[in-house]
């Protein structure tokens, strides 16, 4: 080989050398989108486990990174994004996306912060969605909360203990379908549960919890065919009409009586103790609900919990509260929003979606993977998942589902009814007792010195309550 070739192989071969380098040193970054969440635990998560493989395979070919920063509920983040966006003192910076209902969306004080999916995803990709699940999230003819999982209020009930008490009282499950037989059979367990010590007076528990009280009234006055809200000049209000009033006896009766939880928090924190045995709460909720309850002595035993499609009202629609939060994310640059996108199209895809929401207790958001779910549901292991997915489908077939309205001061009538029906039914709950504590209607020979001041009690609860939010 003469030199003159050996020295054009070696320019060659050095040049190759320094096009790889320079390649290399000006390889990008990835893209890294930071993320709070709510679906589950920080350790042990279904969306972190599927983001760690949408980290490990799409992301990792196209250059993107998702970095969840914090996993909690949507209060907590509802609290957080709002403290964030006001900017007040010690609030953290907004993440790249964010899980939200609309309800914060509409309370934030700038929504176009926020990024309009429609000028990421086409008019024949977003047809492939279910219609009602895009339309919850459009604000202001934008699309700014994206759905990628959806949930609905389910009845779980801790089967074990209803049996036993069933086996003894003579109730039936069945009596659960409707509101008016749920609330009579809370009574009935209030005091089924207190003659158990009867050394000790009033100690009957809790029967039933609902994790939303306002949902409770507000899809009940709908299903009745009254509207829940009404609009004044001065703002949104709610309407206190005759099936308010149909729907506020029966339940306010029961708590009254003891039937109901009252106390803040979570329903699956008195299904967890033995506080209440039966619950509404959202699908999701099988998440947190264990196969074991451990009572206030620190006795714990196994339970089986199932899920079944929520009550409805005599002679009244079947109607259920469409729930589940969707994504937002904050405008920045054009890199990041289009990476956004990109993952939750990845999230949304069937098979993907699927593993997903089967983890986590919600329904897809596709119309592909809702033909694809009871296949999927009929191979899940976990009994309790396998319930829930028998309501879901019968929920889905059944019922329509209801779409709370879009008004800014929403979530402020939401938060206000929730504390102060819970406050009043607490007062009168106490007052009732008291009454009887004091042997005041056991002297009068029969209950109807009770029930007259029960009554009382309901109706002095309602019009208190009816004051608080006028």
């Amino acid at each position: 080989m003469s030199l003159r070739v050996r020295f054009l192989l070696a320019t060659v071969l050095l040049a190759a050398i320094l096009s790889g380098c320079s390649i290399f040193s000006k390889k990008k970054e990835p893209v890294v989108l930071t993320m709070w969440h709510v679906y589950g635990g920080q350790t042990d998560s279904p969306l972190n486990r599927t983001i760690d493989r949408f980290n490990e395979t799409l992301g990792r070919q196209e250059g993107i990174r998702i970095q969840v920063t914090s996993v909690s509920n949507t209060n907590t983040i509802h609290q957080a994004v709002l403290a964030a966006a006001k900017k007040e003192p010690g609030a953290a910076e907004l993440p790249d996306m964010f899980v939200s209902y609309p309800k914060t969306v509409l309370s934030l004080p700038d929504r176009s912060i926020l990024v309009d999916y429609g000028e990421y995803f086409s008019e024949e990709e977003l047809r492939g969605y279910i219609p009602e699940f895009i339309d919850e999230g459009r604000i202001d003819g934008k699309l700014l909360v994206f759905p990628a999982a959806k949930s609905t209020e389910i009845l779980f009930i801790n089967k074990t203990l209803f049996d036993r008490f069933a086996v003894q009282t003579g109730v039936d499950e069945k009596e659960l379908a409707t509101w008016e037989g749920l609330f009579c059979v809370a009574k009935l367990y209030t005091k089924w549960t207190d003659e158990q010590t009867p050394d000790i007076p009033n100690d009957g528990k809790s029967f039933f919890v609902h994790d939303y009280h306002f949902n409770y009234f507000q899809v009940g006055c709908e299903s009745l065919g009254e509207s829940f809200f009404t609009d004044l000049d001065e703002g949104e209000r709610i309407a206190f009409g005759p099936k308010f009033r149909q729907i506020w006896e029966p339940y306010a009766d029961a708590a009254i009586s003891g039937g109901v939880w009252l106390r803040d928090g979570y329903a699956t924190e008195p299904l967890r103790t033995g506080g209440a045995i039966v619950s509404v709460a959202s699908s999701a909720s099988v998440l947190y609900y264990e196969d074991i309850v451990t009572y206030e002595n620190n006795v714990s035993e196994p339970i089986e919990v199932r899920a079944y499609p929520v009550p409805v009202f005599e002679g009244g629609e079947k109607l259920v509260m469409q729930r589940g939060a969707g994504f937002c994310t904050v405008k920045s640059v054009p890199e990041k929003e289009k990476a956004a996108a990109v993952f939750l199209k990845w999230l949304t895809e069937p098979e993907n979606n699927i593993e997903f929401v089967t983890n986590a207790g919600y329904m897809p958001v596709t119309k592909a993977a809702f033909e694809q779910l009871p296949e999927a549901a009929g191979k899940l292991d976990n009994p309790k998942y396998r319930s829930l997915y028998e309501a879901l489908e019968k929920t889905q077939a059944d019922y329509r589902f209801y779409v709370a309205p879009q008004f800014n001061n929403y979530l402020d009538l939401e938060m206000l009814f929730e504390k102060s029906t819970r406050l009043e039914l607490l007062r009168m709950k106490q007052e009732y007792q008291e009454e009887a504590g004091q042997g005041n209607y056991a002297a009068s020979g029969s209950d109807d010195k009770a029930e007259a001041e029960k009554k009382s009690c309901v109706e002095k609860a309602y019009l208190n309550l009816k004051q608080v939010m006028e």
